[in-house]
């Protein structure tokens, strides 16, 4: 069974609050650690995601049928998938004083992920969501109420800025629901 966010939650995505200077710094000095070991939280990632989240994996032909998060952590494509997203999220995070930069990635990511992968906007929403678990999980002691803060506006703005591309191609699946 999959979760389900209610209404206020994707009410509260819908505001896109300015990440200020000192949560910038918060963010990157949280993920300089994260980022350390990218690989390895990448799949922790991925396979919470994939478990919490199985219809997800429809659009990953190579690992779509895997059930078991061990076998998942040894397959090499979800292993360079996890690299390539924390390669962007590292990107954006480098980056965060450069908005045009943050958005050029982002875009890049929306419109791939519409017109080539046709995955829907909303997984990116659960993706992020995931994500903040898990580097609040791993990395409990660094994670503190400033930090979560700064990172849920992080991960709204990766949501706000990968599903405004989606708007942008005028992807004809995209539900207005989760905008």
């Amino acid at each position: 069974m999959e979760k389900v966010q209610g209404e206020m939650e994707i009410e509260r995505w819908e505001r896109s609050e300015e990440i200020s200077d000192a949560e910038k710094k918060v963010i990157q000095e949280t993920w300089s650690r994260v980022y350390a070991n990218c690989e390895d939280v990448g799949v922790s990632i991925l396979i919470r995601f994939f478990v919490n989240f199985p219809s997800a994996k429809q659009y990953f032909s190579q690992f779509k049928h895997m059930e078991d998060p061990l076998e998942m952590e040894r397959s090499l494509q979800l292993r360079k998938h996890a690299r390539r997203v924390m390669g962007a999220i590292n990107t954006v995070v480098e980056n965060l004083n450069d908005s045009e930069k943050v958005s050029s990635v982002l875009a890049l990511v929306g419109k791939a992920h519409a017109l080539k992968h046709k995955v829907e906007p909303i997984y990116f929403k659960k993706l992020t969501g995931v994500m903040l678990e898990v580097i609040a999980e791993e990395y409990a002691n660094d994670f503190t109420p400033e930090a979560h803060g700064a990172w849920t506006k992080m991960k709204t703005l990766i949501y706000t800025h990968v599903t405004a591309a989606y708007k942008e191609v005028g992807w004809a699946q995209y539900p207005t629901a989760t905008l």
